[in-house]
């Protein structure tokens, strides 16, 4: 959370920096917050390069951000690297920020999902269903 905005950021070895940015602020209150990783295609570990794909950031189920990384972190995040919630008690991420950046709210429950599948939301699809009609 930045500016009252869900966000994700990937630091790739220090040269790049892969983030997506929800469009709106975050509403007071308790909310399911989401990110996706959808791979779209192979990675290229001769150039040092992981697999692209297109990230996704949902607010209780409602899509409010979306980017297209051109590649990812390869093989490993590094000796010290990893996934944190909440904050950010090592070396910054990306430079938007000072550690630990810690989040002032109650996280009630965190889930990481690392079978390859895409969550299917199956309101969310009749929806647009209904909007092309």
């Amino acid at each position: 959370m930045q500016e009252g905005k869900l966000q994700y950021v990937q630091n790739y070895v220090a040269r790049d920096y892969l983030h997506v940015t929800a469009t709106e602020p975050l509403p007071e209150g308790r909310h399911s917050l989401r990110f996706e990783f959808e791979v779209t295609g192979p990675p290229d570990i001769a150039s040092g390069k992981g697999a692209p794909g297109h990230a996704q950031l949902y607010v209780d189920g409602k899509l409010v951000g979306q980017s297209d990384f051109p590649h990812t972190t390869p093989l490993s995040l590094g000796l010290t690297g990893g996934i944190t919630v909440g904050a950010d008690p090592g070396a910054p991420v990306a430079p938007f920020y000072e550690p630990p950046f810690e989040f002032s709210g109650t996280i009630h429950n965190v889930t990481f999902d690392v079978s390859g599948d895409v969550i299917k939301d199956d309101e969310a699809e009749m929806r647009m269903i209904m909007a092309r009609q």
